[in-house]
This record gives C-alpha cells, structure tokens and sequence, in this order.
C-alpha cells in the first residue's frame, strides 16, 4: 500500500476518491479526520480550500477582509510542517488549488491577494480556461476548469512556471527545478477524467519513490549487519 499525506475537505472527498479509483494501491491519510504520520508516508497531496490564514503569509495584507472568513489556521499549520518534513524526505508532492498557492509561500513565495475574472461559477467544473504552456513541460492542457480568487506573485525558491492563463498570464502550474517530483497546478484535475494522466505521474512517482527508499533501507542494512 502507498500511503499519502493530505488534508482533504469533507464535501471534496468524492473528487478524490473518483481520481484514485484507478489506483487501488494508494491510501489517502486524510490528517482532517485521523493522525498522520509523515516519517510514514510514501508522498503529499495539497488539496483546495480556503485562503491561507493571514497569520502565516510571509507579505503585507493591506485590507484582510479580501480574505476568506473560514481560514482554517490549523489546517495550515500541518500543511506548512507536512510540506516541509515531505520536501526533506524528497517525497513525491502534488499541490492543487490552495494547496499550489501553499506550496508556493512554503518555499517563500508571495501570492495576489485578490484578483478578477477566475472565480466564476461555470470555471468551477467546466474546462473553459485556455493555457499558454512550456514546451518542455511533461503535461500540457489547453484549457483547464481554473476557479479561485488569489493567485502567485512571486515564485517561491526554485520554481518553475509550466503554464498561464493565455488571457492575463496568472500562473496555473508549476514545477520544483531539480526535485524527484513536486508538481503544482490551480485548477482542479480531480474533477475531471481528462487530467487522469497527472494522478497517473503522481502515483508512479509514489511508487518509484517507496522502491528507492526501501533499497536504501536495504543497503544500509547490509553494511551494518556484522561479518563472521
């Protein structure tokens, strides 16, 4: 079984189970309901949600009640240690929605407090937000189901924008540069069958990661176990 950290809202938990249907193998530990042992898990999933609390923003709020009234600072507070303990663990990191937003001030980045035009309600669940992509990123989409009020400013320490919105440049995903696997997207792939193969990426990374670590483990053993 490969375990993943994450910390899942009740009325998102039917999203994500759809997007992992097809890997049987792979256990949510939703840290919302139960205990998660990070030192346990093969990878981290940061989920949607509300705005970060204003208390861990590394940037001037000048008016706070652009920010969401549900800020879940305990919800923050295990995402920001459970980013940091996996980034040390060099475990494999999906970031979606609030959590790319997370991801990004975890590394020291900053983030638009407020912006127009990307929380309308068909943006929610319909794939009407054309990309600009890179060429060189491994997935590229043409339009994605992009729905949310903040956005990244400035890019936390060594990213790297894959692609933005073609009408106004908002970043919509990003990668960590010279990291086993850290991606990161705004829009919402586990409402969709089309972004199935992202979670494909995620999961073999999760695997290839857990069969490293074990013949690492494995090695280590050897060169401890006594010679006779």
């Amino acid at each position: 079984m490969l375990n993943v950290a994450t910390w899942i809202r009740p009325k998102d938990e039917k999203w994500f189970r759809r997007a992992f249907a097809k890997h049987p193998k792979v256990r949510l530990c939703n840290a919302l309901s139960e205990k998660v042992p990070i030192e346990k898990m093969d990878g981290l999933l940061l989920s949607g949600g509300p705005d970060i609390a204003q208390e861990f923003l590394q940037q001037p709020v000048p008016d706070p009640s652009v920010l969401d009234k549900d800020a879940d600072p305990k919800r923050d507070r295990w995402e920001f240690d459970a980013t940091k303990q996996a980034l040390a663990r060099r475990l494999p990191i999906f970031a979606i929605c609030k959590g790319m937003q997370l991801f990004n001030v975890a590394l020291g980045g900053t983030l638009h407090l407020d912006i127009p035009g990307h929380n309308a309600p068909e943006m929610r669940d319909h794939n009407i937000q054309p990309l600009r992509t890179e060429r060189t990123a491994t997935h590229r989409l043409e339009k994605v189901n992009s729905s949310h009020h903040q956005a990244i400013d400035r890019l936390g320490d060594d990213l790297e924008v894959e692609a933005w919105c073609a009408t106004d440049d908002i970043i919509e995903q990003m990668r960590l540069r010279d990291y086993p696997f850290a991606l990161a997207v705004q829009y919402h792939p586990e409402r969709g069958e089309s972004y199935a193969p992202l979670f494909a990426d995620f999961v073999s990374r999760l695997s290839a990661s857990t069969a490293k670590q074990r013949r690492s483990a494995a090695a280590t053993d050897t060169v401890r176990a006594p010679k006779y």
